[in-house]
């Protein structure tokens, strides 16, 4: 069987190990390749910002599966590669080192990334962003030394990132568009309670919700 008889999935999310999980599950027995560009093997990312965030939980329960799972199951798992291009006509993607891969079916699981800060100050060293699992070790580290944090943004991401900090200690003011928290999602009674809730979080540090139009420039 040639490699243009398999599937490759671009995107060792939880979403392309499930869905190598599937398709060895319902008979595909044709080669599968998984490729992602994060070192780690596919993890669940919503403990991210919550047990794993504030210690609670351990590493090891966020992978979606043993390391052991992929090569009994004849996954050729291919980490710490980024996909540079695909080519629907002659069915390959070629990855950062220069290599091509042949494919039959191509699925993309990439996900989404957080949207980066256009302002002055965006890219100096305290400024971070939660997506991955070094992302949510940087941050665990900082809320270690740090006595004051500025969130922008209150989903759900934000919210219990923003718990995360006042557990550890930290002031913490959040910054929101919306006049309340998760109002386009929840509505506006219930946004009020989730307001009022991250208000009385217990904790020695204090939090403020504040309306912005937009991020202000950062300062290092």
């Amino acid at each position: 069987m040639s490699a243009n008889d398999g599937c490759v999935i671009v995107g060792a999310s939880l979403a392309g190990a499930k869905a190598a999980q599937a398709l060895r599950e319902e008979g595909f027995d044709g080669p599968l390749v998984l490729i992602g560009d994060e070192s780690e093997q596919p993890y669940e990312r919503p403990p991210l910002s919550k047990g794993y965030l504030t210690g609670k939980d351990a590493r090891e329960p966020i992978y979606v599966h043993p390391p052991q799972w992929y090569a009994e199951h004849d996954l050729d798992l291919r980490l710490g590669m980024a996909v540079t291009a695909a080519d629907p006509v002659a069915r390959e993607v070629t990855l950062a080192n220069g290599s091509r891969v042949g494919y039959g079916k191509l699925l993309l699981t990439t996900g989404s990334s957080p949207r980066r800060l256009p302002v002055p100050g965006a890219d100096l060293e305290r400024v971070l962003y939660l997506r991955r699992v070094e992302d949510s070790d940087h941050i665990k580290e900082a809320f270690r030394s740090a006595s004051r944090a500025v969130v922008s943004g209150a989903g759900w991401v934000g919210l219990e990132t923003t718990a995360a900090a006042r557990m550890a200690g930290v002031e913490v003011t959040v910054l929101e568009m919306a006049e309340l928290p998760l109002l386009r999602v929840l509505g506006r009674e219930v946004a009020r309670v989730f307001a009022e809730l991250h208000r009385d979080l217990p904790g020695s540090a204090g939090e403020r919700l504040a309306q912005h139009g937009g991020t202000p420039a950062g300062r290092g």
